[in-house]
């Protein structure tokens, strides 16, 4: 009886195995792994082959082990059993794409053009449908990128016999990703640098596709030290990008990522670049209510404060000389490497100091006289824009004015004044002016002169024109 029944056993698995057919999808346990195929016992005394390159994942790992079972297409029957996890494009029969629909297996298969809402597929001969939203996890990408490419899809509608077949590529890419998804958290921690792609841009940054449906933000913020303005000119969906990851928060779930961090920071540069008083060329970036920001090279800028401009007698009327998108010469007032400041102004153009002369503003002494512009008025006097952040008051006294006399209408805002240096304070900032004592400097030279004219010596009676100007200028 034993021997009957082994007999019975041996030939019912014989049958079976005669039973395996071309495009046949079967199910069966890898009994081996060679370098090249590995084997799968498909039951009874039937074996068969499956190339070790259908069994890796995306990044080339195998993703099976001896013992596990495996659903898979009979390709061939010649000389062995050979089976396949996808049905290669060209060796897919419409019978088999029909099984491949039903059992979900992948299929390949070539973009050929681009019609109207999505592709045109090229599957075994057959003509095949992919709607754009499933042609990749990507949205936004150039759809000519697609073209002449061969893809893995699975087939999601097989209609009239195989007529109407609709195709999804991203379908198996979220089953990849899911798969993947654990294993690239772990990977993503604050310092690591990665490779994605970008997913999608927007005004705030883009998404970038770290793998595994993971996704991080690029904010614009971190795209470059140098503003970026519109994040679409520099990044396209789909495209490959390194970046490193900034900050992790497992709670919100989000992944904050940055690409200048990759590149060294200009402002170290700036200790050794610039310093006070050096006059540079830089181009206006952009305005605001407290002044100009302006981009001395990418990465650093510096503040034309809106102090530093002459008075113009008009609101805002300094916004004409730093329109955005101009460049000029500038001379820096001031560095702070601390909080990444630098402060700028305007050098006026055709002036020595745009050529790179020495500060004009070093030339306002005691006893100099300069030229200035009305900047606004007070009770005890007019203040004089001198140059930039140097501003100094001629008191009511040295304005030559009566005393009943309209100083506004002497001296209009914005309007240009000749003044002498009356005294500065050690700081530099508190400068007393006078346009009186011009006035009285130029009263004791047409004295001088007249007596010179007249004989009388003037040099004895009224002394020398610089005694007249020293006794002129002293303080009242």
């Amino acid at each position: 009886m034993a021997e009957s029944e082994d007999f019975a056993a041996l030939f019912e698995a014989s049958l079976k195995a005669k039973r395996i057919e071309q495009g046949q999808t079967i199910e069966g346990t890898i009994v081996a792994i060679g370098p090249e195929v590995a084997f799968v016992d498909v039951g009874g005394k039937g074996e068969a082959t499956i190339e070790v390159e259908e069994l890796k994942d995306a990044d080339g790992d195998i993703e099976v082990t001896v013992g596990d079972r495996v659903q898979a297409v009979v390709v061939s029957t010649s000389g062995g059993i050979t089976l396949s996890r996808k049905l290669a494009r060209g060796a897919a029969t419409r019978a088999q794409l029909e099984d491949a629909y039903r059992s979900g297996l992948p299929v390949e298969g070539r973009v050929e053009q681009e019609v109207k809402g999505g592709y045109e597929i090229r599957l075994a001969g057959q003509r095949a449908f992919c709607p754009f939203s499933q042609i990749d996890i990507v949205r936004g990408t150039d759809p000519s990128t697609h073209l002449g490419k061969v893809y893995t899809f699975r087939i999601s509608e097989y209609k009239e016999g195989g007529r109407n077949i609709i195709l999804s590529r991203r379908a198996l890419q979220e089953v990849e990703q899911r798969a993947k998804a654990g294993e690239i958290k772990q990977s993503i921690v604050p310092g690591a640098v990665l490779t994605g792609r970008v997913a999608s841009v927007r005004e705030f940054g883009a998404f970038i596709e770290l793998g595994g449906g993971v996704q991080g933000l690029l904010h614009v913020s971190e795209m470059g030290w140098s503003r970026v303005n519109d994040p679409s000119q520099m990044f396209k969906p789909g495209e490959e990008i390194t970046v490193k990851v900034l900050q992790v928060d497992d709670a919100k779930d989000k992944i904050s990522l940055g690409l200048k961090q990759l590149t060294e920071d200009p402002w170290s540069r700036v200790p050794s670049t610039y310093a006070v008083g050096q006059v540079v060329q830089g181009r206006v970036t952009r305005q605001t209510e407290f002044g100009a920001f302006v981009e001395l090279e990418p990465g650093v800028e510096g503040l034309a404060h809106v102090s530093t401009f002459p008075p113009t007698g008009r609101s805002h009327g300094w916004k004409a000389s730093v329109m955005p998108g101009t460049s000029g010469a500038f001379e820096i007032l001031s560095i702070d490497l601390d909080k990444k400041r630098i402060g700028v102004a305007l050098v006026p153009e055709g002036s020595s100091r745009a050529a790179g002369a020495a500060n004009a503003s070093n030339e306002i002494v005691p006893g100099a006289r300069v030229k200035g512009k009305v900047e606004r008025h007070e009770k005890f006097g007019v203040f004089v824009f001198l140059a930039p952040g140097r501003t100094g008051l001629i008191p009511l006294a040295e304005t030559g004015v009566p005393r009943e006399g309209d100083v506004a209408k002497a001296f209009p805002v914005g309007s240009a004044v000749d003044v002498v240096v009356l005294d500065i304070d050690e700081t530099g900032r508190r400068i007393r002016l006078s346009v009186k004592a011009i006035a009285d400097a130029q009263e004791a030279a047409e004295v001088r002169e007249y007596n010179e004219r007249g004989g009388k010596g003037s040099a004895e009676s009224f002394g020398s024109l610089a005694d007249k100007l020293r006794g002129a200028l002293k303080p009242r």
